[in-house]
C-alpha cells in the first residue's frame, strides 16, 4: 500500500510539473498580460465603460468633476490639496509612474484625500508604441504607484497628450482599465511663456461649461521653474462654477452609476 501511495505522489508531481510547464503557475499572468487585481473585488463597473473614449461624465445633472495630471515636479501639490480641502471638493489626480518614484510623499498626499488614476510609467506618445510596451507603460505606472502610495489605484487610464485610438483604447481595457480624458484642459500647465494666464485658465474651464464637464489641469510645472497657474485658477474655477449652480463631483460616480442620472 505504501508503494502504491509513493508511485501515485510521483506521479502526481510529475503531472503538475508538466502543467506549469504548460500553462505556468496558477495566478500567472498570460504572456504579458497581468492578470485582474485581486483587490478591486467587482469588474463589473469599469467594464461598462470599456470600449470608449471617455470625455465627459454621462448625466444631465449640473455636475463637474475635477482631474489633475502629475507628471512633473510637486510644486502646486500642497496648494492644491489645501484649496481642495477648504472648498470640500474632491478631485481625481493622474499620476505617472515617475512622478510617484520621484516624489512619494506627495503622491501618498494624494492618495489619501483623493482617488487616484494611471498616466503611464514615462509620458510617451502612445501611437508608437508595441503591444509589450504599452503593457510596460501602464503595469509599470500602477506598480509605482502602489508603492509609493500604498493605496489601491482606480481603473481609470489617461493617455498622455490624451493622444487615443482605438487600438490603444483596446489594449488598456484588456488591463483592467477605462479610458477617462476630459471636457476642457485649462491650459494652464504652458505657463506664462506659454502666454498662460490664471484668468484664462479660468476661463477655459468655463468655456466648456456642460453637465458632466471633466475638467483636466496640472500639478507642477513642465520647466520646474514657472509658476503653477492651475494651483493659482483652482479657487477661482470651484467658486465660478459653483455659482453657475453647478455641484463639484467625485470622478467615481462612475463606477457606481450615479452619474448617468
Amino acid at each position: 500500500m505504501n508503494r502504491l501511495t509513493t508511485a501515485a505522489a510521483r506521479i502526481l508531481t510529475a503531472l503538475s510539473a508538466t502543467v506549469a510547464l504548460v500553462v505556468g503557475p496558477v495566478g500567472a499572468p498570460r504572456g504579458d498580460v497581468p492578470p485582474p487585481h485581486a483587490d478591486r473585488a467587482d469588474p463589473r463597473p469599469v467594464r461598462s465603460l470599456f470600449g470608449k473614449e471617455i470625455r465627459r461624465i454621462p448625466t444631465t445633472r449640473p455636475v463637474v468633476a475635477l482631474t489633475f495630471n502629475a507628471a512633473w515636479d510637486g510644486a502646486g501639490v500642497d496648494t492644491v490639496l489645501e484649496v481642495l480641502r477648504r472648498r470640500h471638493a474632491p478631485a481625481t489626480f493622474f499620476l505617472t509612474g515617475q512622478f510617484a518614484e520621484r516624489h512619494p510623499t506627495a503622491a501618498r498626499a494624494m492618495a489619501a484625500e483623493h482617488g487616484i488614476g494611471n498616466h503611464s510609467y514615462s509620458h510617451p506618445q502612445f501611437g508608437g508604441l508595441t503591444h509589450r510596451e504599452v503593457v510596460e507603460e501602464v503595469s509599470g505606472a500602477d506598480r509605482a504607484i502602489r508603492q509609493a502610495t500604498g493605496a489601491v489605484p482606480l481603473p481609470f487610464f489617461r493617455f498622455p497628450y490624451s493622444a487615443t485610438s482605438v487600438r490603444g483604447i483596446t489594449e488598456v481595457n484588456a488591463l483592467g482599465f477605462a479610458d477617462i480624458e476630459f471636457t476642457a484642459d485649462t491650459n494652464g500647465y504652458l505657463g506664462t511663456a506659454g502666454g498662460m494666464t490664471v484668468r484664462k485658465a479660468v476661463d477655459r474651464a468655463l468655456a466648456a461649461l456642460t453637465p458632466g464637464e471633466i475638467v483636466q489641469l496640472h500639478v507642477g510645472s513642465a520647466d520646474g521653474h514657472e509658476p503653477v497657474l492651475d494651483a493659482r485658477a483652482l479657487p477661482r474655477i470651484i467658486d465660478a462654477v459653483r455659482a453657475r449652480g453647478f455641484e463639484i463631483v467625485d470622478l467615481r460616480t462612475l463606477l457606481v452609476g450615479r452619474g448617468a442620472r
